[in-house]
């Protein structure tokens, strides 16, 4: 390419000296004037001159017009949205793929000579105006900043960016990179919330759980002093059951006000998981459920606190044998992911949840069960997170439900002997 432009730069001088040639041989011809004359070669050299002038401006116009392209181009193939406005009259001059899509726009021409305020709400326009002057006087980017801003359609979303003061086309700009996060503010305030409801829930919980459990520890033993002297009586058995289910009620308000300080230890996840298939065995033949497990044989150990990790597993496989009154099949896979991670699946055949509903699942107090409280879901998703793993699920009404969860692999330090307090 280079070679190119060097060979299009001599083609001026070329065809001014060759103008000064055919004059001076026409001067001869007809004239019978003498051809070499110092007027030829003064003529000739500024010809010369003048034609690697012209041709070196022409080389660097087409070389500025590829950098301005090339640049074009890159701003087009970045994922991020970049708005350039002229800093004139503020219209827009310049917007990349992205913006265009992040405005909901069909075309460039949508956007192009609009005004970039008209896009911002009329609550974020004072720091919008004081941005860009901001840009304007330090020539340098700026930080981050989030604008509540309007689409093509009207809808309202959240564009957090960085400004610079640029030249493009010869005029004076200020470029905006950026980027829609609409949805991350909405999980952050979605986190936020869940995390004011968990210190509510905490203080609540160790309040009402200790003035519980006293009274309950008495009632159960006069119940099972009742039972003792008068064991025909089926209703003593039934409130002695009932007490039992608040009594786990209770235990799990506590680990959630104040979880206990758990030793993690180097395990294999495969003989949890049986552990808790034989403790639950004589709840599956009454229920008519069959359970298949299948594991890589190459699934690493991982660290945890076993009796933590069993308490999310009954808890899981509880909910699969309640969601499956006509009995059918759980089905239990082990998957080594590679990348340090492993996986666990539990599937059912039950009732399945809702979609609109799963998001729901692991706040307190929310759940598809009738007498249900939500708390058993959300200390499994406590326990699996105090684990470094996650926990999600996926269902179809009347289809079933799998649980997912992804495990952290022991590292080599700890397959040695470290153990976590």
């Amino acid at each position: 390419m280079l070679l190119w432009n060097r060979n299009r730069q001599i083609w001026g001088q070329i065809t001014l000296v060759l103008i000064s040639v055919l004059f001076t041989t026409y001067q001869f011809v007809i004239n019978h004037d003498p051809f070499f004359t110092i007027d030829f070669f003064l003529f000739t050299i500024l010809a010369w001159i003048v034609g690697w002038r012209y041709d070196l401006s022409r080389y660097y116009e087409k070389k500025a017009k590829d950098s301005e392209e090339s640049y074009r181009l890159l701003m087009d193939s970045l994922p991020e949205s970049i708005f350039i406005q002229s800093q004139c009259d503020n219209k827009l001059i310049y917007v990349n793929h992205a913006a265009i899509r992040m405005m909901g726009a069909s075309s460039r021409e949508e956007l192009i000579n609009q005004s970039f305020g008209e896009f911002v709400s009329a609550d974020y326009i004072e720091r919008w105006k004081m941005r860009v002057k901001i840009a304007m006087k330090k020539k340098r980017p700026l930080s981050h900043i989030e604008y509540k801003m309007k689409r093509i359609d009207g809808s309202d979303f959240f564009y957090e960016a960085s400004c610079l003061a640029i030249k493009l086309y010869g005029k004076e700009a200020v470029l905006s990179i950026g980027k829609d996060v609409t949805a991350s503010k909405e999980e952050t305030m979605n986190l936020l919330q869940k995390s004011e409801k968990l210190a509510i829930l905490g203080e609540m919980s160790a309040g009402i759980a200790h003035e519980i459990r006293n009274p309950l520890t008495s009632i159960k033993g006069f119940i099972q002093l009742a039972i003792s002297e008068n064991p025909q009586n089926k209703y003593f058995a039934i409130v002695l059951s009932e007490i039992e289910r608040i009594n786990s009620i209770v235990g799990e308000l506590l680990f959630l006000a104040k979880p206990t300080a758990d030793v993690f230890l180097v395990k294999d996840i495969r003989n949890i998981i049986k552990d808790v298939v034989t403790l639950i065995h004589t709840q599956l033949s009454l229920h008519n459920i069959q359970i298949n497990e299948v594991y890589d044989w190459d699934i690493p150990k991982i660290l945890c606190e076993e009796q933590r990790l069993k308490q999310v597993f009954i808890n899981l496989l509880q909910n699969a044998i309640e969601a499956m009154p006509k009995g059918g099949y759980i089905s239990i896979k082990g998957t080594f992911l590679g990348e340090g991670n492993i996986s666990i699946e539990i599937m059912d055949q039950g009732v399945g949840i809702p979609e609109e509903r799963i998001s729901t699942l692991g706040e307190p107090f929310y759940t598809t069960k009738e007498k249900g409280t939500g708390l058993g879901l959300m200390t499994c998703y406590k326990i699996i997170e105090s684990h470094n793993g996650k926990l999600c699920f996926q269902s179809e009404v009347n289809k079933g439900t799998k649980v997912t969860i992804i495990f952290p692999a022991a590292t080599q330090d700890t397959l040695l002997g470290t153990a976590i307090h």
